[in-house]
């Protein structure tokens, strides 16, 4: 049985170790200064942030639809964001959430680039598929 379970909480500190390249260290490193703050609290800040379903009732129809799972981890990313960071407006709100989707469009066109599933063509103005003509 988990500590919380039926006890006081676990709050003795620990330390957790997690490997990464070095240069997405350096761009963690980089958003905590943004952010003022340091390492240790971006991370937690990001995991907290990042958490899905995690000792969700699994039981039902596929534990939760990929809608509520999406609107649960927006609500987490804006509520570590407020925590975090204090007041924001909307534009502030919508930089922190959108961050993380710019990088992972980005990540994901480069693995089709180079699966040559996807390429840019500057004819046609955007990414097509590879097996599109012109």
């Amino acid at each position: 049985m988990p500590a919380h379970m039926g006890s006081e909480p676990d709050t003795e500190r620990t330390v957790v170790q997690v490997y990464v390249p070095g240069y997405q260290r350096d761009r963690w490193d980089e958003h905590a200064d943004e952010l003022g703050m340091n390492r240790s609290e971006f991370v937690k800040a990001m995991v907290q942030a990042g958490r899905r379903g995690f000792g969700a009732d699994t039981e039902g129809s596929e534990a939760t639809s990929e809608a509520d799972s999406g609107t649960t981890a927006l609500h987490e990313r804006v509520t570590a964001a407020l925590e975090t960071r204090g007041p924001l407006s909307w534009e502030e709100l919508l930089a922190e959430v959108s961050d993380d989707i710019e990088a992972r469009l980005e990540a994901t066109l480069q693995a089709l680039q180079d699966e040559r599933r996807v390429r840019y063509s500057g004819r046609a103005g955007g990414y097509v598929l590879e097996n599109e003509d012109e």
